[in-house]
């Protein structure tokens, strides 16, 4: 094979690190050939992110199944119960911006090591946990390295990964999160079914220990992301990693030779200071905005999951007497839950299939529409009873949840970690998640008032209003990365 295909990036000029791994190998007669396969280190840079995006879905998936036996345990009343539910999301919400931008500072691969280390030992110490006040530091700490994750996780498959099939790859990495989700949800169903007390939630978080402990250890075997050593002036270090992200047999490309980049790292500013630059602020308004306004949606949608489940996998018992009356319960939601999530797992598979095909920024505004469109079904239901409300109830949400992670709640996350600068990708990234969460919270504190002052069927249509602003701002502020090298 080496006498037929020829390398020719030696002939040309020094080249930047995308264009080695966009590259594609010649036919001795000039002829461009098939594209190379992914080499055995991007692979495995793909898989561990993989590992930690279904820790994430896990982790947070199994904290709903068991909610209930840990509010039994520690006696805890409506406002402890709040925090228990939000702790997490409000560590992600820190962590994202907070420590989302040490990427861009310390390096890719230290802070991918870091954020599951750190994951690790709060998991580790929430199964010992005594107190309701460690809980919510444990809670809170894990969702701290998993909003760390949302930026980073990102950042080492795009920039490690050719750009042709960029999205795709970043998307399926994401949409492990789903897998982990209902693998989480299913494991708390069986832990239930085998130790029907109180506390089995312990089980529940100890068993995600060793993978994860397996997957820490595996992030030490990469390469640092070529990107990131390139704009810091380590050329050199630079040359030696992408040597090692690409090794493959035969050799190709046989020898790097990495070109200065466009600024010079002394003059370059990071961190916000630099994401807050006039050339920065529409790739700002674009990534932060929409996922804010789409989650809005998504955690507001949470709220009806009751009404959904009582309609489609029966009654739960209104009154728990005794444990045996909660864990039947706890069992009941866990089904239902499980299977919401794997119709959620369709959008996302679409997801992975169109992102690289039709582009970013189509997929997000038809999303976007199409969760409108499936609010709007569900606000009917208020004008109805019986079979007819049920049905109208069901294939408003279920619509909603398919176009929610065919569009915005994928594509964000994937517009996110490309329209920035190589130096400031990360805060960009991890301030855009950060930003979103705000949505979040803001749904998970005020949505139980406003469904009291205002209704379900109002508070629907304003959810239908806020999904169409996210496509009217995805448009007007529009950057199409799909095809594009992140340089």
């Amino acid at each position: 094979m080496n006498d037929i295909l020829s390398d020719q990036s030696h002939l040309k000029a020094a080249r930047s690190v995308q264009f080695y791994i966009d590259e594609r190998p010649y036919w001795v007669d000039g002829t461009e050939a098939p594209p190379p396969k992914m080499t055995d280190k991007q692979w495995l840079i793909w898989w561990l992110s993989v590992a930690g995006k279904f820790f994430e879905g896990l982790v947070v998936f199994m904290t709903g199944v068991a909610l209930p036996l840990i509010a039994r345990e520690f006696g805890l009343n409506a406002s402890q119960h709040g925090m228990v539910g939000s702790a997490s999301l409000f560590g992600i919400l820190i962590g994202a911006s907070a420590l989302g931008g040490l990427a861009d500072r310390y390096g890719r691969k230290r802070v991918f090591i870091f954020e599951l280390g750190l994951f690790i030992a709060f998991l580790t110490a929430i199964v010992f946990t005594q107190s309701f006040a460690w809980l919510i530091v444990c809670l809170f700490g894990m969702g701290l390295a998993l909003g760390c994750d949302y930026p980073t996780a990102h950042l080492v498959i795009s920039e490690s990964t050719p750009s042709r099939n960029r999205g795709g790859l970043v998307l399926s990495a994401f949409g492990f999160q789903a897998v982990g989700a209902i693998f989480g949800t299913a494991l708390g169903y069986m832990i239930l079914t085998i130790d029907p007390s109180i506390g089995a939630w312990r089980w529940m978080y100890g068993v995600a220990i060793i993978p994860a402990l397996a997957v820490f250890i595996g992030r030490f075997f990469i390469p640092e992301s070529a990107h990131w050593l390139a704009v810091h002036g380590r050329g050199r270090d630079a040359e030696t990693e992408l040597q090692k992200l690409l090794q493959r047999e035969p050799a190709y490309p046989k020898a790097i030779s990495l070109s200065e980049p466009a600024e010079p790292h002394h003059k370059a500013r990071t961190g916000y200071r630099g994401l807050f630059k006039k050339r920065n602020i529409r790739a700002l308004v674009l990534s932060s905005v929409p996922w804010f306004l789409q989650d809005l949606g998504t955690y507001g949608i949470g709220i009806f999951t009751p009404t959904i489940l009582a309609a489609t996998v029966g009654h739960q018992r209104e009154h728990a007497q005794n444990v045996a009356d909660l864990v039947h319960n706890d069992l009941i939601a866990a089904k239902g839950t499980a299977l919401l999530d794997i119709l959620l797992l369709v959008g996302i598979i679409g997801a992975v299939l169109l992102a690289d095909r039709i582009g970013r920024i189509r997929l997000q505004v038809f999303g976007f529409i199409g969760c409108a469109a499936g609010l709007f079904i569900a606000a009917q239901a208020g004008s109805y009873s019986g079979a007819t409300q049920t049905a109208l109830v069901f294939g408003g949400f279920m619509l909603f949840n398919f176009m929610t992670n065919l569009g915005p709640n994928a594509q964000t996350y994937l517009i996110a970690g490309e329209v920035f600068p190589t130096r400031i990708r990360g805060t960009g990234a991890g301030f855009a998640a950060s930003f979103a969460k705000i949505g979040a919270c803001l749904t998970a504190f005020l949505f139980p008032v406003l469904l009291a002052d205002i209704g379900t069927t109002a508070l629907l249509y304003g959810l239908v209003v806020t999904s169409l602003i996210g496509a009217v701002v995805t448009f007007f502020f529009r950057i199409e990365t799909r095809g594009v090298s992140l340089e």
